[in-house]
């Protein structure tokens, strides 16, 4: 059903927390799994350098930690608009679901134009599965 799933995490909560869903989906489907990490363009470059750096830090713990249940997963690191790269990765690695968390952000007029999950869930190349 979800030959693949893209797992899109930064260091929210909200993002880490949708791991538990991924795993279930993962097994479930017995799909290849991918993890996305988007260091947004627009930052400072000092931001950008330290950005790395926790990303990097972030994939290889949300990797072992998929390791320990089982489950390999791929990692990519990307440079740029976090939600149009998300999509972007989505059709390059022909996804068949993107499994994201969600801060609730787009949920406010204001932030609706803002949130990430909102542009994912409006861009994507396949099915969003938001986890609150």
């Amino acid at each position: 059903m979800f030959e693949t799933v893209l797992y899109p995490i930064d260091q929210t909560r909200e993002s880490i927390e949708a791991a538990g869903m991924v795993a279930q989906v993962v097994n479930l489907c017995h799909s290849r799994l991918v993890i996305l990490s988007v260091v947004d363009q627009e930052a400072e470059e000092a931001a950008q350098s330290a950005a790395y750096e926790a990303i990097a830090k972030l994939l290889d713990e949300i990797k072992t930690l998929f390791g320990e249940r089982g489950i390999t997963a791929e990692t990519m690191e990307r440079t740029g608009n976090p939600a149009f790269m998300i999509c972007d990765v989505a059709d390059e690695i022909n996804a068949k679901v993107i499994i994201m968390g969600c801060r609730g952000l787009g949920l406010t007029e204001e932030g609706a134009a803002e949130s990430v999950t909102n542009r994912v869930i409006n861009l994507a190349p396949c099915p969003v599965l938001i986890v609150p």
